[in-house]
């Protein structure tokens, strides 16, 4: 990447918008991207409605390739699903966010309406993973992965491509920084799965 092109992706950061005199309802949110389906949108629990720029193609490629290892290992493991970054959920705490890749339980997924599955999904997934793109603020994001942890997730992982650096989430516990990692493990919460980082970083 340039240092032009890269200066100009870091320019392009998410802007939030105060709907409080709106609040907007879970179908008047689920509606409003479904019109805007080349924007990447968000709702804060405290009515913000975030429009995040679209990412680059390092980024993408990125995560394409997480997804990649992820998917993998949920359809041999069986025990749950895991979805790429353009499925949205509701949190217990009424954010509306979407995880650049995430996994919920096969229990926990059987338990819910096909309604529910088809639209916006009314949970936190039991696993999420964000990716920090050049556009992307480091404090915005680990706030967003402390959302997650206090709304449900029994584990998080925020990897910062640009500092070689993944910061680990476990509820209860201090938040894990490990510098350069080749690889990093989802146990207990993911058995057996292990994100290799050799083609990310």
């Amino acid at each position: 990447m340039t240092a032009q092109i890269q200066e100009e992706e870091e320019k392009a950061f998410a802007v939030a918008l105060d709907l409080h005199s709106v609040r907007l309802s879970d179908e008047q949110f689920y509606q409003l991207c479904q019109d805007n389906d080349d924007l990447r949108l968000e709702l804060s629990a405290e009515g913000e409605l975030i429009i995040m720029p679209p990412t680059g193609g390092t980024t993408g490629s990125r995560n394409s390739r997480i997804n990649y290892q992820i998917a993998g290992w949920a359809i041999a493991d069986g025990t749950g699903l895991s979805f790429d970054s353009s499925t949205m959920f509701i949190l217990p705490n009424g954010a509306k966010r979407s995880p650049d890749a995430s996994w919920v339980s096969r229990e926990r997924w059987d338990a819910l309406s096909q309604t529910e599955r088809d639209k916006f999904v009314p949970l936190c997934p039991d696993f999420v993973l964000e990716l920090r793109s050049p556009s992307d603020r480091l404090a915005y994001l680990q706030e967003k992965m402390d959302e997650y942890v206090s709304n449900g997730a029994r584990l998080g992982f925020l990897l910062d491509a640009g500092a070689k650096r993944v910061y680990v989430y476990v509820p209860g516990q201090s938040v894990e920084s490990i510098d350069n990692p080749r690889t990093v493990s989802g146990d207990p919460v993911l058995p057996g799965f292990v994100l290799d980082l050799k083609d990310i970083w």
